[in-house]
């Protein structure tokens, strides 16, 4: 057993599905830095690729879109230890809690980590941890520490909360780009006056609109409360509708409050 092991809790063995992903590429390098034991598979997951990444794991970590989880989910528990845990790192939690649920009679655990497949060094790199309804203690350490063994910070909260936060966080991230730039699309007229900061907002969204675009369009749908933001958000869009510029300033303005500029 690595020090990395011993001292944070890490699984002796984690399976990790789709480790030729970007996040499940990035785990699986971050993982073998930390010393930590990981087997890898991707497509095609053939029976033998699962057999050998599966076998012996207490850790079966499947890092694979919304889209296909629970189909990718069946394909894996086959080959799994009955004691494994069985966890995830998609961005919605209660859906794919529910399908892990129903095909794995053992314990499972969510995981979400809050940072994209090249975090910055020097970044903090949160993970939402979601306990599932079989998970005891233990397991949901096991899970914390593959990831604090990664050098990552772990929390612990609800697939409800989670939910929700990512559908104001997220989601609505992605469809007020969406719906912004898919207003202006077209209009050739606007270029000759774009803006310094027009440009920023531009290339800040060129990658999520234009690579990304099918990932995040998926966790809006799968995010029960992504159409409840929507709503909350047109209410802001009625107020500057009718005027309110200073009210919504002066809410917007809550996010510096705490600011040392100034």
């Amino acid at each position: 057993m690595s020090a990395a092991q011993k001292s944070s809790h890490a699984p002796v063995r984690t399976a990790l599905i789709g480790a030729g992903g970007r996040m499940g590429a990035m785990l699986c390098a971050r993982a073998a830095a930390a010393g930590l034991t990981v087997a890898g598979a991707d497509q095609p997951l053939t029976p033998a690729s699962l057999d050998a990444a599966c076998a012996q794991a207490e850790l079966a970590l499947i890092c694979v879109p919304a889209a296909v989880f629970e189909e990718v989910a069946r394909r894996v528990i086959p080959h799994l230890p009955p004691t494994a845990v069985l966890a995830d790192i998609t961005s919605v939690k209660e859906q794919p809690l529910r399908q892990m649920e129903k095909v794995w009679p053992g314990p499972v655990v969510g995981t979400h980590p809050l940072f994209g497949p090249r975090p910055d060094p020097e970044a903090d790199l949160p993970v939402a941890v979601i306990p599932g309804h079989k998970a005891t203690e233990e397991h949901v350490r096991l899970a914390e520490g593959f990831f604090t063994a990664l050098g990552c910070r772990t929390f612990r909260t609800t697939a409800e909360k989670h939910d929700q936060a990512m559908a104001r966080i997220q989601n609505m991230n992605f469809i007020t780009n969406l719906a912004y730039f898919a207003l202006l699309a077209g209009q050739e007229d606007l270029l000759p006056f774009l803006t310094p900061s027009f440009r920023r907002r531009q290339n800040a969204a060129r990658k999520m609109l234009t690579e990304d675009a099918r990932l995040f369009a998926g966790l809006f749908e799968a995010n029960p409360h992504s159409h409840e933001a929507v709503r909350q958000y047109r209410q802001m869009l009625n107020l500057a509708a009718a005027g309110d510029i200073d009210l919504l300033c002066r809410r917007a303005q809550w996010w510096w409050e705490d600011s040392d500029d100034g």
